[in-house]
Formats: C-alpha cells, sequence, structure tokens
C-alpha cells in the first residue's frame, strides 16, 4: 500500500483512482460504507481503491492547543485502511494553503489536477473548502464540471444510532467502551510504549505496564477489563487496567496503567497495544494504600471474570472477540 503525502508530485502509478474522501477517524462502519462505494468503482473500471485523508485534520490545525479527540493514531489507520483494501493513501498535510483553499481550487488543483481521479465517494455529510462552505451538493456539479463521476454514502445506523466517529468518542468519555466497539465494529485500542512509572503495583503483586495515549482520545478515567498485545507476540493476554491520575498515591498527568494476568516479564520500551473491553468502575480516591489494594484484588476478579464469558474461560486468545 502506497503512502503520498503531496498532491503536487503524485507518481504515475497513483494516479487516477477512485477515491474515497473523508476524515475516516476510527475506519467505523459508516466510514468502510464510503470506501467500498468508491472500491466498487474501483473494481468496474481496474483502477487503484484510494482514501484521501487530511494529517493532521483540520481540528488540529484550527485548535492546537485543543483537548486530545484522535480514535486511532495515523499508523494504526494506515493498518485499518489496509486491511479494507485500500491501494493508495493520500495523507496530505492541511496547513495554511489547504485551509484557504476555495472548494473549486481543492476540486480542480488537488483531485483533478494533483491526483486525477477516476471517482470520488463522501459521506453524506461531508463537508470541505474554505470555511467549510464545499457540501456534496458543491462536489456534484463540480463533478459534472471536471468529468469525474462522484457518490455519496447515505447516513448508516446500527438501528437507532448514527454511526459516527463523534458517537464513539462520546461513548468512550461516558465509560462506555462496549458500546464504542459496538459502533467500531471492533473494541477501541491504544497503542503506546511502555514506559517505566512509579513501581508501586510491584509492592502488591500487581505490577503495570504503564502506556501515555498521547493525541488519543482519553476515555472515561477509571478501571477496566482489557485485552492487551504485546510487541512479538501473537496472541492477546487479558487485564485490568486503570486510567487516570491516581488520586490516592499522587496525582499526575494521565496514564493507563495495565496489569496482565499471568505475566511478569520485563517489557519497558515495547510497544503495547490494549483494547478497552468493560468498563468496572470510576477511579476514585482511596483513604489507604491497603483500602487500594483490595480494591485492586476486586477489579482483577472482576475483570477474569468478565473477560473468561467472553472467551470460553480462557485469560489468552490468538484474536479478539467482537462487541455484541
Amino acid at each position: 500500500m502506497a503512502v503520498i503525502s503531496d498532491f503536487r508530485n503524485v507518481p504515475e502509478e497513483a494516479q487516477g483512482a477512485a477515491v474515497a474522501l473523508g476524515n475516516f477517524d476510527g475506519v467505523h462502519e459508516g466510514h468502510v460504507a464510503v470506501i467500498d462505494s468508491a472500491g466498487e468503482i474501483a473494481r468496474a473500471k481496474d483502477v487503484p481503491l484510494g482514501v484521501l485523508i487530511f494529517e493532521p485534520p483540520p481540528r488540529m490545525y484550527f485548535q492546537p492547543e485543543g483537548t486530545p479527540f484522535r480514535i486511532m493514531t495515523p499508523e494504526t489507520r494506515r493498518d485499518a485502511l489496509r486491511e479494507h483494501g485500500v491501494d493508495i493513501i493520500y495523507e496530505l498535510p492541511f496547513n495554511k494553503e489547504m485551509s484557504q483553499m476555495s472548494p473549486e481550487a481543492f476540486v480542480r488543483d488537488v483531485l483533478v489536477e494533483g491526483l486525477k481521479l477516476t471517482h470520488l465517494s463522501v459521506g453524506f455529510d461531508f463537508r470541505f473548502g474554505r470555511g467549510r462552505e464545499g457540501d456534496v451538493n458543491t462536489l456534484a456539479t463540480l463533478a459534472k464540471t471536471y468529468g469525474f463521476s462522484f457518490s455519496v454514502q447515505e447516513r448508516i445506523t446500527d438501528g437507532f444510532t448514527k454511526i459516527s466517529s463523534t458517537a464513539i468518542r462520546t461513548a468512550l468519555q461516558e465509560g462506555k467502551p462496549e458500546t464504542a466497539g459496538h459502533l467500531l465494529g471492533r473494541y477501541w485500542r491504544a497503542t503506546g510504549t511502555v514506559e517505566m512509572g512509579e513501581q508501586r503495583g510491584r509492592t502488591i503483586s500487581f505490577p503495570t505496564a504503564n502506556m501515555r495515549l498521547g493525541d488519543l482520545i482519553q476515555p472515561m478515567h477509571g478501571v477496566y477489563a482489557v485485552w492487551a498485545q504485546i510487541e512479538g507476540e501473537d496472541k492477546w493476554r487479558a487485564g485490568v487496567a486503570n486510567f487516570g491520575r491516581t488520586p490516592t498515591t499522587g496525582l499526575r498527568d494521565p496514564l493507563l496503567e495495565t496489569h496482565l494476568f499471568d505475566f511478569d516479564e520485563e517489557i519497558y520500551g515495547k510497544q503495547m497495544t490494549v483494547a478497552l473491553v468493560d468498563f468496572l468502575r470510576r477511579e476514585k480516591k482511596f483513604d489507604s494504600f491497603e483500602a487500594l489494594t483490595l480494591q485492586i484484588a476486586a477489579d482483577a476478579a472482576d475483570a477474569k471474570q468478565s473477560l473468561k464469558a467472553m472467551s470460553g474461560g480462557s485469560l489468552s486468545v490468538s484474536a479478539l472477540p467482537k462487541p455484541e
């Protein structure tokens, strides 16, 4: 899969694609429908399937000091798009030049002259161009003007809720990882480098692998049943994780601290992916370290029960179960 970062110098073999255009943060079922729409045209016309994404996202450009909101990292997004058969990712920088393009200039300069696209597919609520002036009606008109085919994917729901990145973010912030997983079609995951922590967990036989979430959205502070995969391993290990600021032992920046069951190896510096499965309780301040220790043991038992129920009694799996 090719990744292109400049619309002015697109290699000939990456031109002429059927392109899905959007944010694609999460690559949820709504996004997949837009990609599949472009994919049908790509197969019919025997051209590559491309996805056009802005990196950084416009929201980060306009609000550089804003709170983290990404559902997935660019690297994880690339992997997800590859799994859906995408041949080319046009990962174009969103900068001052891009932010000031009129809708027609964007279509003419980027899509037509740059990518030389064959077809364009977007979601029903897509907006683009300076001040978000353009919409699907604008695109339909410009597609006729510049001679490429165009399709709009209508709203996708789960029967009740519009499947959207906003709905997924809201579910995570409300402590509903199962809802986020249902909307995503897979459990929400965070990937990061395991770093040295305060090492208090070792003193009570609950060592943790600690990760910062960086630009990823911060889920509700609290305790979760999780599956985790360590760099270099194929299997997923069961665990219990706390995301928060540890008010009992001293406030600090939010950290994801994961205790893996039946595991006691040094993995500092390794990459680890943690999937949030079940929210067990909110983070709270305990009156003593002893009270915290008892609660951690109870949390671990609850997490084991939850994860065993979905895996047939096992605390390690070769593939993650699907959210219900």
